[in-house]
């Protein structure tokens, strides 16, 4: 079935906002938690809300996604991230903020059902590529946020954001009502069975290695941009939050650069690319560790880090979503619990690492995230985790070969 042109522009648009209520807090972390009275070395507590309300959504909402139709999932979904935004935006004190925070982490699983939606409409020689052109939103909402936080911090405060960020959840409401073609479900399965096939999921093999790697990807992405403005709004450079924010454009133009790994996983490759991206990820660390006598290699490490995770995350989900083309919104919610706890520890320990030791702290403990990854991926490529017969283990050990 054919996705037309207008239907992946409103998903990836789907996607960009809902991403962005999550991430829009870390160029102006410092900013946001002086206003809100976190001492510097709990700000990462902020953004692990809204990621620990993600987890929660992956596990409790994404599933929906294979009982219900999906167009008016995503329509809800949408307002409800709104809501979550708004209560962030108005927050008087920090535990109000973390709730509305977490409210909108919960709720932007939305981006989930988007991608379970897509896979399931496209044809499967077109899988790859409308799942690369609808995630290539996540990457846009999640860096391109830091830009927009990075402009209104500086000028009119960081919760405005948060306002517009909702304003957008819900205008993007209407056209999802639209523009899209319902997506009615006729499994019969019932939600705590939905649940269950969740559970058992973590429990094969194949899967649980391409979680684990998806973990300790996201856990160096969030090292970095959970702690890029530390350094980068102390001395020596002691840049504004529109300094700080302008770094994701470094991001977004490495990310975007990687919008073809979902045409070369549809060719059979999206085992290779997940392995040389890997290590790529790996040897960003060594450049974005340097930020003296100039940031150039900091940038360029930035690129390559960003190319690298979104490769590795649009091949992961087209070998997924290919492996159980009958459940795409349980596998990828499932999928995408490894992606949030991750992102989660990443922010977390960044904050501390760069509190305690500083920046090249951080720097190691992103480089280490990103050794664990690539060497998971090296155990289930060798067939140490895949080596039973399944649809996953067959694909990655053909595409392997």
């Amino acid at each position: 079935m054919e996705v037309a042109r207008s239907q992946r522009l409103v998903l990836a648009m789907v996607c960009a906002v809902a991403v962005a209520t999550i991430y829009a807090l870390q160029p102006v972390l410092e900013d946001a938690g002086a206003d809100l009275g976190v001492a510097p070395g709990s700000l990462g507590w902020l953004v692990a809300a809204g990621q620990i309300g993600y987890f929660a959504g992956l596990i409790l909402l994404a599933p929906l996604g294979d009982i219900l139709d999906r167009r008016r999932l995503i329509a809800v979904h949408l307002l409800l991230t709104a809501a979550g935004a708004t209560v962030a935006a108005i927050a008087p004190n920090a535990v109000v903020a973390a709730v509305g925070l977490a409210i909108a982490g919960l709720f932007a699983v939305v981006v989930q059902v988007t991608v379970a939606y897509v896979a399931a409409i496209s044809a499967q020689h077109d899988r790859g590529r409308n799942i690369g052109a609808v995630t290539s939103g996540v990457v846009i909402g999640i860096l391109g946020v830091r830009v927009l936080a990075g402009v209104l911090g500086d000028t009119v405060g960081w919760r405005t954001v948060y306002i517009l960020l909702a304003l957008a959840c819900m205008v993007l409401a209407v056209p999802v009502r639209l523009c899209l073609r319902p997506d009615p479900r006729t499994s019969g399965r019932r939600y705590a069975q939905i649940l269950a096939s969740m559970g058992r999921l973590t429990r094969d093999r194949p899967f649980l290695g391409r979680g684990a790697v998806t973990f300790f990807v996201f856990a160096a992405f969030g090292t970095l941009w959970s702690g890029l403005a530390l350094p980068l709004g102390a001395q020596p450079w002691a840049f504004g939050t529109t300094e700080i924010g302008l770094f994701g454009l470094a991001g977004l133009a490495g990310a975007l650069g990687a919008t073809r790994a979902g045409r070369w996983a549809d060719t059979g490759r999206a085992q290779s690319v997940s392995g040389w991206s890997l290590a790529l990820l790996a040897a960003s660390w060594l450049l974005i560790a340097r930020t003296d006598p100039t940031l150039w290699p900091m940038v360029i490490g930035i690129v390559a880090l960003d190319f690298a995770v979104q490769a590795v995350h649009v091949s992961s989900q087209h070998l997924l979503t290919t492996a159980h083309p009958d459940r795409a919104g349980s596998v990828i919610g499932a999928y995408m619990a490894f992606y949030s706890l991750g992102s989660a520890l990443g922010a977390i320990t960044t904050t501390w690492a760069y509190t305690t030791w500083g920046w090249s702290a951080s720097c190691l403990t992103g480089a280490l995230y990103a050794f664990a990854a690539f060497a998971t991926w090296a155990l289930v490529r060798s067939g140490t985790v895949a080596h039973r017969a399944g649809p996953l283990a067959r694909r990655e050990c053909e595409s392997a070969g």
